[in-house]
């Protein structure tokens, strides 16, 4: 039954996170209120491992997510669901892409498109920002001394500097440079 709920979940994920990886985030942060499968705070870890290993972030969360939820079956099952809804919907567009492609209807449906994707995305952002960057326990009893996580403010500060300024530097070693600064800050 487990595997069944999570297909219908990860296919619902997938047929409605418009914008990519990181829309998908808000259905995850659903699943772990609604299910328990896993903690909002693996949410924040299985950006981290999505972001830092090879391949779309949206499959890598759903590989995660799965096999935290049903071990090496429960990935299988996350990923398929996920990637169905894109393989259904570009079998019928491509049989009908021309007629799609001058289609005003369709024009004016992905321009609506662009904002609710980009509301996502933000909300994901912001999602992985707060229990980033805040100590939202310290936070809430009002204990601003430790309230604020100074270092990983600094690390993004610096990373953000980084990949802004050193354009001819690849963002894999920034990943990497973050990865040591965690081990070594102990973040």
């Amino acid at each position: 039954m487990t595997y069944l709920l999570l297909f219908y979940e990860f296919f619902k994920t997938g047929l409605l996170a418009v914008g990519g990886g990181l829309a998908t985030l808000p259905f995850l942060n659903e699943m772990a209120t609604k299910y328990g499968w896993f903690s909002v705070e693996d949410v924040s870890t299985m950006i981290a491992v999505a972001e830092s290993t090879p391949g779309a972030i949206g499959v890598n969360m759903a590989t995660y997510a799965g096999f935290i939820t049903g071990g090496v079956l429960g990935s299988i099952v996350g990923v398929a669901a996920l990637t169905a809804p894109a393989i259904i919907t570009i079998m019928l567009v491509a049989k009908f892409i021309d007629k799609f492609k001058t289609s005003p209807l369709m024009q004016n449906a992905f321009s609506g498109l662009r904002p609710a994707s980009m509301a996502l995305i933000a909300i994901a952002g912001l999602g992985v920002a707060i229990p980033t960057f805040f100590n939202t326990d310290a936070l809430l009893a009002g204990d601003w001394s430790v309230a604020f996580l100074w270092k990983t403010m600094l690390l993004a500060v610096a990373i953000f500097l980084g990949q802004k300024y050193l354009k001819k530097i690849h963002p894999t070693v920034f990943i990497l440079i973050a990865a040591v600064a965690g081990i070594l800050l102990k973040l």
